[in-house]
């Protein structure tokens, strides 16, 4: 549980291009706070984050949704076409004999703790399967690391994402991974981890 906050009014915009540029710094702090918890333990750096989400902004058909309370950036999700993408993605849906540019790939979706349980989650999937819609794809996908749920780093109470993604109509794809290196919390050097996809058919 999270504790009580006053009623807050979280606005959504999709941005691409040059109007991410000057959320930069916001986006990269958003993404290492969030990600440094568990699941992922991601000793994450400033200046490669900024660079990370300026690639968002300078890639055709990209685009972030952001989340705001008031003028804060609480939350931000990514998605780009496929190809566009990062080569491991694109490789990984290659040898599975699945087309990637008939694909969007949602990158991530964070949001900071105290403003989780009011919609966010639901709203940025929905955001980004419209913005899929606009460029033309109607297959989705999205990885997350795989943790073994025995990790005594692992939260007490800790409850997986499957059932809400699930809901949201997407299927995993066993056998269907990626391997990303980066490095964890405490640790000297980056190792790889490995990442299971879900996807989803929009329809027509």
């Amino acid at each position: 549980m999270h504790p009580p906050m006053p009623d807050v009014q979280l606005t959504f915009e999709t941005l691409a291009g040059p109007a991410l540029h000057g959320l930069l710094p916001d986006l990269a702090r958003l993404r290492i706070t969030v990600f440094r918890d568990w699941p992922y333990l991601y000793e994450g750096d400033e200046t490669y984050e900024r660079g990370y989400i300026r690639d968002y902004a300078d890639a055709p058909g990209a685009a972030v949704v952001v989340c705001r309370d008031g003028a804060q950036v609480v939350g931000a999700a990514t998605c780009q076409p496929m190809t566009q993408g990062h080569a491991p993605v694109r490789q990984a849906f290659e040898a599975a004999g699945l087309d990637p540019a008939q694909h969007c790939y949602f990158g991530e979706s964070v949001l900071l703790a105290p403003w989780r349980g009011r919609g966010a989650g639901v709203r940025f999937f929905v955001e980004r399967e419209a913005h899929a819609r606009r460029v033309g794809l109607r297959h989705v996908a999205f990885c997350a690391v795989r943790r073994d749920p025995a990790d005594p780093r692992c939260p007490a109470g800790y409850v997986p994402l499957d059932a809400f993604w699930r809901r949201r109509g997407y299927t995993p794809r066993p056998g269907l991974t990626v391997t990303f290196d980066w490095t964890e919390v405490g640790a000297t050097q980056a190792t790889a981890h490995t990442l299971d996809f879900w996807t989803r058919d929009l329809g027509a």
